[in-house]
């Protein structure tokens, strides 16, 4: 596995990431919300990268992995800058993005500040879910609650609750993609599991259709689940980079 190293982001953390050196765009895998580097999607994707010869990067934003800060002071914002500070300062060339979840909003916020995206793939992209997910989502007093105290806890099917913060509903209202059309004059790839109980089939299809580009497609995955981490998912993630590296 490629040694960790670090750089200082532009909100004050120590940033981790890991960069593998290979030929061709630089792969750019953008984790999820409460995900990290060592997930099994981004390190099968290194492996991968490395056994092809690919240039592959991935990296912990603040709050999250072994990067420094804490993740209840964190926000999309804050998390989408760390990105553009990793990849601005580790890759020189051409970058294909691949955003998982929370991932593929940071990614698609990416493809309008980077110049030289040249490739996107969303694994169950989940742009705008603090304003379309939590804040849609909230009663009455949950919204009192984060507004007034500052945060509120919510269940979550993946390990400790989630806190949710005034800053980051505030925050990510300023970072909303689905509200307007997105630029991507390069091939575009969407993946959604038709088993999602994270992110809806909607929601794949609304970024799709705020997308303009000329090659732009959304695949829908029958059994496949949020994680969309099955092996065979795997190796629909390894063709769909293929697909927009060419």
């Amino acid at each position: 596995m490629t040694s960790i190293q670090h750089i200082d982001g532009p909100n004050g953390h120590r940033l981790a990431y890991a960069k593998t050196e290979g030929d061709g765009p630089t792969v750019v895998f953008l984790s999820g919300y409460k995900s990290d580097m060592e997930g099994t999607k981004a390190v099968h994707l290194e492996a991968w990268a490395k056994l092809n010869g690919f240039s592959f990067l991935r990296f912990d934003y603040s709050g999250h992995g072994v990067s420094d800060g804490m993740f209840e002071e964190g926000c999309i914002g804050d998390w989408a800058r760390d990105a553009q500070a990793v990849i601005e300062s580790t890759c020189a060339g051409p970058v294909v993005l691949v955003g998982s979840s929370m991932g593929g909003w940071i990614a698609s916020l990416m493809t309008q500040r980077l110049a030289h995206v040249v490739g996107f793939v969303g694994i169950a992209a989940a742009p705008d879910f603090t304003e379309d997910g939590f804040w849609a989502g909230f009663s009455e007093d949950e919204r009192r609650q984060v507004m007034e105290d500052g945060q509120v806890a919510l269940p979550s099917d993946y390990g400790d609750p989630y806190i949710v913060t005034r800053r980051l509903i505030e925050d990510g209202r300023k970072n909303l993609v689905l509200r307007s059309r997105l630029h991507m004059p390069f091939p575009v790839r969407l993946m959604q599991g038709t088993e999602d109980t994270a992110v809806s089939r909607e929601t794949a299809l609304r970024l799709l259709d705020h997308i303009d580009g000329p090659d732009v497609q959304l695949t829908l995955v029958k059994g496949a689940d949020h994680r969309f981490s099955e092996p065979q998912n795997l190796r629909q993630i390894e063709d769909a980079i293929l697909a927009v590296m060419v």
